[in-house]
């Protein structure tokens, strides 16, 4: 067999000729197929397909309760495709009848445009068929379309496609086709986690998966029109996060290499004739591996199935790695095509698989030529009705009794006042804590408190840690291990006795926090556990003191990575070594930190002290929410709104001053400063001569509203981010700064949102998977503007 390998040398254009001369002829042959061009009187032919018009069409399927709409300013070189929906406002569906039983592939294509007074950004619905929900609060927040793929196995009969509105539900098209037998195979190898007696996981076809990624290993993007079943291939260049390890190869002469007889359609040949393959370092076997990280629901039921095809021509076997563990060996010459694989995701919200050579075998090689990676869909008998997905997790915080006086409610009332007035505060200090309305402190009793006793009760025995245990840990608290001090006290480096570094938190008494801070925190971090959470490894209650003891977060806050804090002005400001890449990656993790924290119990829980310094970063920058003394489970109760003034400067819900109350779209808020701390490199307030420029959030919005944010970003930032990117961004943090938390975003919301922009900033927009609920999130597909 004649070889040609390019090491890192692909020419694009070389590559484009070479896509077409192994073009795919279309899967044309399908005993049934409905491709159905959605609220159209007329058909359209997109890549060797005719998608027929829905209005007076004489196909076997019906319609519901609905109405058509079109485009009437369409953008330029919009696929015609995409200028017309089908659009619902009560429960309706699409009947198909299906004449042949197997595993079809079902297509949902969508494309937001305004016509009629339809403004299809709206939309908010679930779509659902066969029993299992595809959808469920979806909505398309993206100017270019969304495809959902799926494939279900369909029996003779009736196929309703049922789409029900929370608002109103469209559709532009549809494609639902068989697909060649055993594309879905019934076993596929498992992890443990997921394997049954015979080691392997067995029912695929009564399932429901949704495609997640379709990845060409090591080539360029391959477009729908070279795929024999009309699908797009992404690039993993984005995924790969060892390929220092790895080649890119090319094998575009001769037949590709022997094996088993492929199935018909599993995959273009085009995937089979690019990989990426571990460099050939003799004697280094153990750090040869190559390793794509995908980001995945949590706790979720995933189909894998990889790609080989054995170009290299050398007898040699190879490792597969799920997440750090070995899974499987692979020998070439047996898995020539494909190689199936079900996995459950753990709750980091990653999925990472590697590829690594044998130490068995002479040749240290190892490849991968493609991967596909599917959800399996939830089956609507199988989801708890709502309520009771969590229990109620209950946060206790201390009582607070006592009258406040009239004139601090005076200066509320005149603090709130000016805020609305929009107009930035200069040279205002306020106390620690506030009382807002009826309510005093506890600190008293904490100030009297003998030190014989324990203040605080066993809050958690598992957890609670001996004082002898920390002294030694610290040194005796030694100086030299000081890493920072905040509003409970003073926080020093430990390491415990099983060789674990941790980060210990000492309560001062003359800072102002006490027992309910204490209580809630330990409360708190002991019920929850998330990887962008700081987690808990024990406390100590004994006499006076009262210690915190956390995983320690090497990097520090983000404050430390933006700009010092020494004083209030510009002059203390330092070049931020953060790309912009990086400060994205950091909001997305705080924001599904937030979003975890607001969703885990009934109500959720409210941080209500969101900002840089409560935002840490471990060895890899990965972001864990800290600081949870001031938490509250769910909105604060009108009858009991005696907890005080909560948080920062700088980072107040403005609506706190005219209502008393803290709910999650407080935290929304203050999430929103810390963006444009994250943009702009600057803390939320600094004294300065331009009084509009005191206050961060609102000097990012007065250039956010004229269209000129670029103006006022990070110096080191400058030329460094991709238009599309930052003017997503903007927009993100003019719905996090409105004034009316119901005006806000929910931290999902926000959440996909930031995703997005992640992808506007990595040039190639492959997918935007934050345009609908979790349980759609990362699965959208989304193609170029044809």
């Amino acid at each position: 067999m004649e070889k040609l390998h390019i090491h890192n040398k692909m020419s694009p254009l070389f590559l484009f000729f070479i896509s077409l001369l192994y073009f795919s002829s279309a899967y044309s042959n399908t005993p049934f197929k409905y491709f159905i061009n959605c609220g159209s009187d007329s058909s359209v032919n997109v890549s060797g397909r005719t998608f027929v018009g829905d209005i007076n069409s004489n196909s076997s399927f019906t319609l519901g309760n609905s109405e058509a709409i079109y485009s009437s300013s369409p953008l330029p070189n919009t696929s015609s495709l995409y200028l017309t929906a089908r659009v619902f406002r009560q429960k309706s569906q699409y009947e198909l009848n299906v004449t042949k039983h197997g595993t079809y592939m079902v297509r949902l294509h969508f494309f937001v445009f305004e016509s009629q007074g339809i403004n299809l950004n709206n939309a908010l619905f679930d779509v659902s068929t066969l029993n299992f929900s595809l959808l469920s609060k979806f909505r398309v927040q993206n100017s270019l379309p969304v495809i959902k793929e799926f494939f279900l196995t369909i029996n003779v009969g009736k196929l309703r496609i049922q789409f029900s509105p929370s608002s109103f539900a469209f559709v532009n098209a549809i494609e639902v086709f068989l697909l060649p037998p055993n594309f879905i195979v019934d076993d596929a190898a498992a992890v443990p986690s997921v394997k049954n007696e015979k080691g392997s996981y067995h029912g695929l076809p009564s399932e429901a998966l949704q495609t997640i990624y379709r990845i060409n290993v090591g080539g360029l993007e391959i477009k729908e029109s070279s795929d024999s079943l009309w699908r797009n291939w992404m690039q993993d260049d984005d995924y790969v996060i060892s390929s220092t390890s790895a080649k890119t190869c090319a094998f575009y002469n001769g037949t590709l290499g022997e094996g088993p007889e492929p199935i018909n359609d599993i995959a273009p040949d085009l995937v089979y004739r690019t990989c990426r393959e571990v460099k050939d370092n003799s004697g280094e076997a153990d750090l040869l591996n190559i390793t794509w990280r995908f980001s995945v629901r949590n706790n979720t039921r995933h189909f894998v199935r990889f790609h080989f095809c054995n170009n290299i021509g050398a007898l040699f076997e190879f490792n597969l790695y799920i997440d750090g563990e070995k899974t499987q060996e692979i020998l070439p010459y047996n898995y020539t095509n494909f190689y199936n694989l079900t996995v459950d995701s753990d709750d980091s919200g990653f999925l990472k698989i590697s590829i690594g050579p044998s130490k068995d075998y002479i040749d240290k090689k190892a490849y991968l030529n493609g991967l596909e990676i599917m959800e399996l869909v939830m089956n609507k008998s199988l989801v708890p009705p709502e309520g009771q997905l969590h229990k109620s997790l209950f946060i206790i915080i201390g009582s607070v009794g006592g009258v406040a006086s009239v004139s601090i409610l005076i200066f509320l009332f005149l603090l709130g006042w000016r805020w609305r007035k929009a107009k930035p505060v200069k040279n205002l200090v306020l106390k620690p804590m506030l009382t807002c309305g009826i309510g005093s402190s506890r600190r008293s009793l904490i100030a009297k408190r003998n030190g014989t006793a324990s203040p605080v009760p066993n809050l958690n025995l598992k957890l609670k840690m001996s004082f002898a245990e920390i002294v030694a840990a610290t040194q005796n608290f030694n100086r030299k291990l000081l890493i920072g001090k905040g509003g409970f006290g003073k926080v020093y480096k430990g390491t415990l006795k099983n060789g674990m570094k941790v980060a210990v938190k000492r309560y001062d008494s003359s800072h102002g926090q006490g027992i309910p801070e204490f209580q809630t925190e330990v409360i708190v971090l002991s019920k929850i556990r998330h990887r962008h959470l700081v987690s808990l490894v024990g406390y100590c209650s004994v006499g006076a003191e009262m210690i915190l003891v956390y995983e320690l977060l090497e990097k520090g806050t983000l404050r430390d990575h933006l700009y010092n804090w020494k004083d209030n002005s510009k002059s203390s400001f330092m070049q931020s070594e953060l790309s912009w890449k990086q400060r994205l990656e950091i909001c997305v993790g705080t924001a599904k930190g937030l979003h975890y924290l607001h969703t885990v119990s009934d109500g959720g829980i409210i941080h209500r002290d969101v900002k840089s310094t409560n935002i840490l970063l471990d060895e890899y920058y990965v972001a864990k929410v800290a600081d949870f003394g001031l938490s509250q489970s769910g909105p604060s109760d009108l009858d009991h709104f005696s907890l005080g003034i909560k948080g920062s400067f700088g980072y107040f819900d403005p609506e706190y001053f005219k209502t008393c109350q803290l709910t999650h779209k407080s935290d929304v808020y203050s999430f929103g400063v810390v963006l444009l701390e994250v943009l702009c490199a600057r803390p939320p307030i600094i004294n300065s001569s331009q009084r509009e420029e005191i206050n961060l959030a609102e000097w990012g919005l007065f250039w956010q509203k004229k269209g000129k944010l670029e103006k006022i970003i990070d110096p080191s930032l400058v030329g460094h981010i991709n238009p599309p990117s930052l003017r997503k961004f903007g927009e993100i943090v003019e719905k996090c700064l409105k004034l009316e938390g119901a005006e806000r975003p929910t931290m999902l919301d926000v959440c996909w949102d930031l995703e997005y922009a992640l992808e506007l900033q990595q040039t190639v927009v492959h997918r935007e998977p934050h345009e609908d609920s979790i349980t759609d999130s990362l699965s959208a597909m989304v193609l170029p503007v044809a």
